[in-house]
């Protein structure tokens, strides 16, 4: 008995490729910049010696990090919706086993 197997292929253009190649070394980036930058912290972290610097340090911490993320989260939203857009018109291959 034949059995028929449709799938879903979408073939990106140039564009789309450059997208999602961006979107792709975009995050590694992100990722690199905010581990980096927490290897950084904690090493000074460990030269504060009093209970003040330590909170204003964490304060500091907390602000730079959300600002991280956010500049991650948003570069995420714009080239995420660049690479979506871009991926090509659906193409249905059907198959009999």
């Amino acid at each position: 008995m034949a059995k028929i197997v449709r799938r879903e292929i979408r073939k990106r253009g140039f564009f789309g490729t450059i997208f999602k190649v961006l979107f792709v070394l975009f995050n590694l980036l992100m990722l690199g910049w905010i581990v980096l930058y927490w290897m950084t912290v904690s090493d000074q972290f460990a030269q504060i010696d009093s209970h003040a610097g330590k909170v204003g340090a964490q304060i500091g911490t907390t602000f730079a990090s959300g600002f991280i993320i956010f500049v991650w989260a948003a570069g995420d939203v714009i080239l995420g919706l660049l690479t979506l857009l871009s991926r090509g018109s659906k193409i249905i291959v059907e198959e009999t086993y």
